[in-house]
């Protein structure tokens, strides 16, 4: 797991590296926003779980968390940008956090539609999960487990502050919706 985070993390700053040189270049400033978000992560592991154990279990966890991004100028609607995130949650996930590159488009109004992509770690509470004590859940057990993460998203300027909202996916086998307010600098 170690090797594909760092194979992830240089792929994000090749990534970053032409754009950083191009917002230099033009004389454009980055435009970093840090935040804070709330939203749902889903594992979508339920219907697993019922069909070798015949137990359901909730999969699910409403999570709280920040991020910060750094968006570059490509052109005067074009942009690039890396962001971080981390998360707690309140049930299946004790938290996650990852890293992803962000590739958009900015309106003239400055909304940003953008796809992005990275690698995102999940921190599971097995004994949430499945109703036991903490106890009752095998020393050991790794909890935590990472892939790759895709998603989509809109950043909505409202004043110095800007609206967001992401859906996003961890290997086509999760789905997290999030929602949050950015401070602009």
């Amino acid at each position: 797991m170690k090797s594909t985070a760092i194979r992830a993390g240089l792929a994000l700053a090749m990534l970053a590296t032409p754009s950083l040189a191009f917002a230099q270049d033009q004389g454009n400033k980055p435009e970093v926003t840090v935040g804070a978000q709330a939203g749902y992560h889903d594992l979508g592991i339920s219907d697993e779980v019922f069909d070798i154990t015949g137990i359901e279990v909730d999969d699910a966890s409403p999570i709280f968390g920040g991020f910060v991004s750094v968006d570059f100028p490509l052109s005067d609607a074009l942009f690039a940008g890396v962001e971080g995130n981390a998360n707690f949650g309140t049930d299946a996930l004790d938290a996650d956090y990852g890293a992803s590159a962000r590739l958009g488009i900015r309106t003239e109004n400055g909304t940003k539609f953008y796809v992005r992509g990275g690698y995102q770690w999940v921190d599971i509470d097995y004994a949430n999960i499945l109703d036991v004590p903490d106890d009752a859940v095998p020393a050991g057990l790794d909890s935590t487990f990472g892939d790759y993460l895709v998603g989509v998203g809109i950043d909505l300027p409202l004043g110095g502050v800007s609206l967001r909202g992401n859906v996003d996916t961890i290997a086509f086998d999760t789905v997290r919706a999030t929602a949050g307010v950015g401070f602009r600098f």
